[in-house]
């Protein structure tokens, strides 16, 4: 689906059904969002506004790096949302020029849905133009990864107060999955944060200077992300230490307990080993009371070893 919306020369803002409508006159300034685009509807980026091949090559084919290139008087941008659930990346590439932009996206964007009404119902389109239509898309894009970055942090507060009720295996289990999608996010989020301080820096974009301030918020909001991701990798890291230090300590406390047990048993078994050999001429054999007598000495033993091994705290 292609949708056009644009601002004719007496500020009105109004829907276009095709793009040939755009050659009218009277037409300011517009933008032209391919929304799921079918194969036909996508070689207009090339038969309609005949944009640099290498931008329209990088729409083709899913899924590049956020970046930043220029061709004369068209940036192409190439954007990346979140898939609130799979957290994957989703491409949407962005064309501004002059007096347009052009959106593209083989995915249903909410983003851009939501940057669309706004700028249609208000008067923004009509005061600030080009400028604010491209750096309200980027905002969209950048604001809906906060609630998944929030949902992570809410699973990590959820591990900490049932930490002591859940077997470690499990625990680690999650902690691996979260790590991993922090590690997801962090690909997209990085790169869009390079991607901005690319375009708060750069002189090649008309009406630009004028309205960084609305970039350099969108920087700020990214940096933010950066240190919410990195913070909470580390405390996955220190979550997955400590229960691995708990497990190794009660690893070597039953370990310690069995060694002590061991150790008892280790004299008399030699005890029971030697009354165990079938000798003919084994004195004790034959005596009246000597069974109760070793049983007392191995009792007398085993007691005392515990004693011993109590007092030097082994049991501890």
């Amino acid at each position: 689906m292609i949708r056009i919306l644009a601002v004719n020369e007496e500020q009105e803002i109004i829907h276009l059904s095709s793009l040939e409508d755009l050659k009218h006159s009277n037409i300011d300034r517009y933008w032209v969002d391919f929304n799921a685009p079918s194969k036909e509807e996508a070689l207009l980026l090339q038969k309609h506004f005949q944009f640099h091949p290498l931008a329209i090559e990088d729409c083709y084919h899913h899924l590049q790096r956020p970046k930043l290139d220029h061709y004369n008087d068209t940036h192409f941008f190439v954007l990346h949302a979140l898939h609130p659930e799979t957290l994957a990346a989703e491409e949407v590439d962005m064309f501004w020029g002059t007096n347009f932009i052009v959106t593209f996206h083989y995915s249903p964007s909410k983003e851009i849905d939501e940057a669309w009404h706004r700028m249609a119902e208000q008067q923004k389109f009509r005061e600030k133009g080009i400028v604010y239509t491209a750096y309200l898309i980027i905002d969209k894009l950048v604001d809906e990864y906060f609630p998944s970055l929030y949902q992570i942090e809410d699973q990590l507060d959820e591990i900490e107060v049932r930490g002591k009720s859940v077997p470690v295996h499990i625990l680690m289990n999650e902690i691996f999955e979260i790590r991993a999608k922090l590690l997801k996010i962090r690909k997209t989020i990085v790169p869009m944060r390079d991607l901005l301080y690319r375009v708060i820096n750069t002189e090649k974009i008309e009406g630009l200077k004028e309205h960084v301030v609305y970039f350099t918020d969108i920087y700020d909001h990214l940096l933010k992300l950066s240190e919410i991701i990195d913070s909470n990798r580390d405390l996955t890291a220190d979550i997955r230490d400590s229960y691995v230090s708990i497990n190794s300590y009660r690893m070597n406390t039953i370990m310690k307990t069995l060694t002590v047990i061991t150790t008892i048993f280790m004299p008399l078994t030699f005890i029971a080993g030697i009354y165990g050999m079938n000798f003919q001429n084994m004195p004790e054999l034959t005596w009246r009371w000597g069974y109760f007598v070793v049983l007392f000495i191995m009792f007398g033993i085993g007691f005392g070893m515990y004693l011993l091994f109590r007092n030097k705290k082994w049991f501890d």
